[in-house]
């Protein structure tokens, strides 16, 4: 077969392909990213690609307007190789990963709670998982001629009272020549029991005293970035930080479409091998950026939601996603690093956090530990807000979680306009109440080129109060301004012409944007209520609500109340603790009592599926409204309508 040179703009990459492969398998090829979060099905319209020179097949879709495909455009999904080509990627379709590492300002946002390690310290629970210990030892005589193994473990039992240990066979290799190279004084790197009848292993030997360098990674897996964090096990003090986006995206955006993948031929490897990738990379920067000797990393502690987990681990993801959604563990050993081709010396472990449901995973259990709602008497609702929704009530006394599949809306998929938080992308909006002119406001203060989930709430809420739109999501049509338009029978609202975007194109908002942020946001909330309600609360009886995830950062309260995303609650009960994924992970690589606590935990964790649950539907249907059906659950937001009604 023939191949082809295909050429991306503005990145100078070329690739050859043969002919007939898709343009957005050649990006992959050459390393370069396009924007699909349709998984290649030409529906979302994301991949949008301009042929500069040469020709291709195809590459066009409902989803792709007239105009825009007389000017060179096509979607890079569907568009087949046939000769050699030149491919500018537009701004709008590339990731932009310049915000990914940087720390958010929240703005009207969600208390920030910090992790209480103090609090840990202070009950003497500070125990750090995996130790380092400085020996000193007798050498053999013709009197003392003990095996070097069996004098090691008498001298920790006798000197520093150290008992039921084990030995690994790489460390009785090393072992002779170290002591015997190194006048017998070693450092041994001992792996604590989790259990109180378990053995403490002695997982690797140094020369010399290496006590005071001994670190840990905490990585979180997420479905769309990874984060890991180097942490000095001694001190708690986080010495590195990275994330990147997870190379899986490139094969599908969401869960689902991944777990397809991986039921294709090789396709379970691939996945493995990308996200594997993806791991190491962060692991580079990290050891960079600090400084460590790569032997000094004794352990990795992951979290990942259920499907990531297994995907990582190279376990067959395929009954996750189909009744009764059973996955394939929900507990996972300790186990090398270097097993699963983690860029990581061979004496590093692997702690993986448990899994509740195929829907309910490690990630959100990380949450919960690192949160320490799990430990505290406050009744409390904790919600992970993404792609799915995943939701935990109760206290130290009991726990009930459930999941909801919230769609792609706040993170810009099935949004025209819709992107992740970059630069360029809207994420504040106020509106004038006489001429319905807007103001917005983009990260990075530059001309926008999309508008990001912070933003489209905000936006919403907004034009909900000022009788913009209804509380059916549709536009109020007789406003007299010029930014209420039909285009193509669809009507929208015209946040920004073109004249000054990045994009060359109007940004607009149109009624099927909104129908699909309402089934968002009324999925989580009839969640919510769902849970409440299973368990036997109502939402007046929850004290307080932990928002997780990066989304959360950025929410305004206020407004995610006015659409009905949350429950409406006073503000000040509301905290935010970032990447709980990541939080839990860092606690967990920093004591043990977090480690024998999580057994107990996802022990007392009761799951509920919602696809079982018969009020589910109702609180759904009810909640498919802005804010919901009835208003009087939204006091605060009944009041203020009411009041501007009045004048």
């Amino acid at each position: 077969m023939s191949k082809c040179t295909v050429t991306f703009l503005p990145h100078q990459r070329s690739t050859a392909v043969s002919a007939g492969e898709s343009i957005i398998r050649a990006a992959l090829q050459a390393g370069v990213h396009i924007n699909a979060s349709c998984g290649g099905e030409g529906v979302c319209g994301k991949c949008r690609i301009l042929i500069e020179a040469g020709a291709v097949d195809d590459g066009f879709s409902d989803r792709l307007a007239e105009e825009d495909a007389a000017k060179g455009y096509r979607l890079a999904c569907l568009a087949k190789v046939t000769e050699n080509v030149t491919v500018r990627i537009p701004v709008e379709s590339a990731m932009d990963k310049s915000v990914m590492n940087l720390q958010v300002t929240p703005r009207r946002t969600a208390t920030i709670q910090h992790p209480d390690f103090e609090s840990l310290k202070e009950e003497g629970l500070f125990i750090p998982p995996v130790e380092k210990l400085f020996v000193s030892l007798t050498p053999p005589d013709a009197v003392n001629n003990m095996p070097d193994v069996t004098r090691l473990v008498e001298h920790l039992k006798q000197e520093l009272n150290e008992h039921k240990l084990e030995l690994t066979l790489p460390v009785i290799k090393k072992l002779p020549g170290l002591l015997r190279g190194n006048d017998w004084q070693v450092t041994l790197t001992i792996i604590r029991a989790v259990r109180d009848d378990g053995k403490n292993v002695i997982q690797n030997v140094q020369a010399g005293d290496r006590t005071a360098h001994n670190y840990g990674v905490a990585l979180d897996i997420g479905t769309t970035t990874i984060y890991g964090q180097l942490i000095d096990l001694a001190t708690g003090e986080c010495m590195a930080e990275a994330g990147d986006f997870n190379g899986q995206i490139s094969y599908g955006e969401d869960v689902i479409t991944r777990i397809m993948y991986a039921e294709k031929p090789g396709g379970l490897d691939k996945l493995h091998e990308v996200v594997v990738g993806t791991i190491n990379g962060v692991l580079r920067k990290i050891i960079a950026q600090s400084k460590v000797d790569r032997e000094d990393v004794s352990t990795i502690t992951i979290a990942g939601n259920t499907t990531m987990t297994q995907l990582f681990l190279q376990v067959e993801p395929r009954n996750i996603r189909r009744s009764p959604y059973v996955p394939a563990a929900t507990l996972y050993p300790p186990f090398s690093a270097e097993s699963v081709d983690i860029d990581l010396n061979d004496h590093a472990i692997a702690l993986i956090f448990p899994q509740i449901s195929s829907f309910v995973g490690g990630d959100i259990v990380a949450g919960v530990m690192g949160s320490g709602m799990y430990r505290d008497e406050r009744l409390t609702l904790f919600l992970d807000i993404g792609t799915n929704a995943e939701l935990v009530v109760g206290n130290k006394d009991w726990l009930a979680c459930t999941a909801c599949s919230a769609g792609p809306a706040f993170e810009g998929g099935g949004i025209e306009f819709g992107m992740r938080a970059a630069k360029g992308a809207i994420e504040d909006f106020s509106l004038d109440p006489l001429t319905y002119e807007p103001m917005i406001f983009t990260i990075g203060d530059v001309r926008p080129k999309g508008i990001c989930g912070s933003g489209l709430i905000t936006m919403v809420a907004v034009l909900f109060e000022m009788g913009v739109i209804n509380n059916r999501g549709k536009f109020n049509r007789d406003l007299g301004t010029d930014r209420i338009r039909s285009r193509n029978d669809i009507w929208e609202y015209v946040v920004a012409w073109k004249e000054v975007t990045q994009i060359d194109r109007d940004i607009v908002l149109t009624e099927p944007d909104l129908d699909n942020l309402i089934r968002a946001k009324g999925a989580i909330y009839s969640g919510c209520m769902t849970l409440l309600e299973e368990v036997g609360l109502t939402m007046d009886m929850v004290e307080r609500i932990i928002l997780a995830g990066g989304f959360g950062s950025y929410i305004d309260l206020e407004k995610a109340m006015t659409i009905g995303l949350l429950p409406e609650i006073d503000p000040d009960c509301v905290t935010f603790i970032g990447n709980g994924s990541l939080m839990g992970a860092k606690m967990s690589s920093l004591t043990n009592r977090i480690r024998k606590d999580i057994v107990a935990v996802t022990r007392q964790m009761t799951n509920f599926e919602l696809s079982e649950t018969p009020s589910y539907m109702d609180n759904y249907i009810a909640a498919m409204f802005l804010p919901h059906t009835e208003i009087e659950k939204f006091p605060r937001l009944k009041a203020r309508m009411e009041a501007r009604a009045r004048k």
